[in-house]
């Protein structure tokens, strides 16, 4: 009986012992991981846009801690990732405490480098449960970017160097070319003396001229993309107006008339701003980038209307009339024949109403289409400098001119058709022929049945034989001949 009374005396002897060993490990860690804590580790974003941070650019860290309620802190070190370039010039600390950190207590403190670690040293101890916050400026994380891991320890008030538990890793973004390049230029003498004007250092920053060129070049290509399925869509709406508005129906001239009038009577300005803030209000919800290429080819399509309707009425009533001897219908005679001369006589008015269509997706931007203007903007928001725009400017001018040129070569050919024409019938007039007797309408038929396919073209007669004349050529139909 003794012995098991013994024996049970021992046990729990043993067990409270291990108890008292538990408890003083996990207080022991629990002081360790609690002592100061990391609430955040943040850089600043140094993108021209976005909320990113980029590599090979400077930025600024920010690191907040907790200190334990029964620990007093006198130094923190930080230390950056290999390869991180930085400053302790402009480092600040900032401590809060009180029980809501309401309170600000103004500690002097002493920055230094040591390595790849910068060290902050309290004038005296911080409060016990003060939080504190330290910004290291000019901080220029490796290009190649990556998660860049921080590291550190702190000293308590009793001399105990001990390590700072999960510092938050920082996200930072490659560096593009571009930007390397830029970084590079604001080191060169020139660049610097070219700054020290504001005027250029305003208009025509080189630094930001290089950076800004690939962000505005998505707005570019947004842009491209706008026009590029608003202009095809506006061609047949235009052509289909221009039909109405010279249709015998009084109702679909009215229906034409007015379209017209109202689109090219009020601003685009002002029909994006009733598309894209009054369709919302009436339940009617599109996504940007359609909604604007249906304002964009709706507005474009009723000032085609008006170049196709010049370009069908410039054609001369005798195509009409030598296409109806044909036995074409209406419908033949515009389609076979009239509309393919207007459309070769209105393409340089058409590429000129192409080069306004896509100067005018600039006007997009008011409503927050990420578009060439647009993009700019948010690079001159974050930089204070004009260069954006200049960027955005050259995107149009390497459309428009181009284009400009083509719309001259344009005329140009058509010009010299049309003299061309006109000079080698007059040197065909010298010579005598049968068919100079022919009355111009019938040579018009003669011509268009030529082109059409529709009717056979026979010459029944040479020059100076018995029935040369009016009936100098024979249009055959249906197998019967039309003198």
């Amino acid at each position: 009986m003794g012995f098991t009374t013994s024996k049970r005396w021992r046990l729990a002897d043993t067990a409270v012992s291990l108890l008292v060993l538990i408890t003083l490990i996990v207080g022991s860690q629990a002081s360790l991981a609690y002592g100061l804590d990391s609430a955040k580790c943040t850089g600043r974003p140094n993108g021209d846009t976005g909320s990113e941070v980029y590599g090979g650019k400077g930025t600024r860290v920010t690191w907040e801690g907790q200190a334990a309620e029964d620990e007093s802190v006198r130094a923190v070190t930080l230390a950056f990732p290999e390869g991180t370039e930085f400053s302790a010039d402009d480092a600040r600390l900032t401590i809060l405490a009180g029980a809501d950190h309401m309170t600000r207590m103004n500690i002097p403190c002493e920055f230094s480098v040591e390595g790849q670690a910068v060290v902050c040293a309290f004038g005296e101890d911080a409060a016990p449960g003060s939080y504190i916050r330290i910004e290291v400026y000019d901080v220029v994380f490796p290009a190649a970017g990556g998660d860049m891991q921080l590291t550190g320890t702190y000293e308590t008030a009793d001399g105990d160097t001990r390590e700072i538990p999960s510092i938050p890793a920082i996200a930072v973004a490659v560096t593009s070319p571009t930007d390397q390049l830029s970084r590079s230029l604001e080191e060169q003498p020139w660049v610097q003396a070219w700054n020290s004007n504001k005027f250029l250092r305003l208009f025509l920053n080189p630094p930001i001229l290089v950076s800004s060129f690939p962000v505005v070049f998505n707005g570019f290509l947004m842009a491209i993309a706008i026009v590029a399925v608003a202009y095809p869509l506006a061609i047949p709406i235009g052509l289909l107006l221009a039909l109405m508005r010279m249709a015998r129906l009084r109702i679909l001239r009215a229906i034409g008339s007015l379209y017209v009038n109202v689109v090219r009577g009020t601003p685009m300005f002002l029909q994006i701003y009733i598309a894209f803030f009054g369709l919302p209000l009436a339940g009617v919800q599109i996504p940007p980038f359609i909604l604007g290429v249906i304002v964009l080819s709706m507005n474009s399509a009723a000032y085609l209307c008006e170049i196709f309707r010049a370009g069908i009425q410039s054609i001369s009533k005798g195509q009409f009339e030598a296409a109806r001897s044909l036995g074409m219908t209406g419908a033949q005679t515009m389609v076979h024949v009239i509309i393919p001369q207007t459309v070769r006589r209105v393409l340089p008015t058409m590429t000129n109403e192409f080069i306004l269509l896509y100067k005018d997706t600039s006007l997009l931007a008011a409503v927050g289409v990420m578009e060439v203007v647009m993009y700019a903007k948010t690079i001159v928001a974050s930089t204070g400098s004009i260069t954006p725009y200049v960027v955005a400017a050259c995107f149009y001018l390497v459309i428009t001119i181009p284009l400009a040129k083509l719309v001259g070569n344009l005329e140009a050919r058509l010009a010299g058709k049309d003299s061309g024409s006109g000079s080698r019938k007059a040197k065909k007039r010298g010579s005598k022929s049968a068919a100079a007797d022919v009355p111009a309408v019938a040579q018009e038929a003669l011509a268009l049945a030529d082109a059409a396919g529709t009717t056979d073209v026979t010459a029944v007669s040479q020059p100076g034989s018995a029935g040369a004349g009016a009936s100098a050529a024979g249009v055959q139909f249906g197998g019967g001949k039309r003198p």
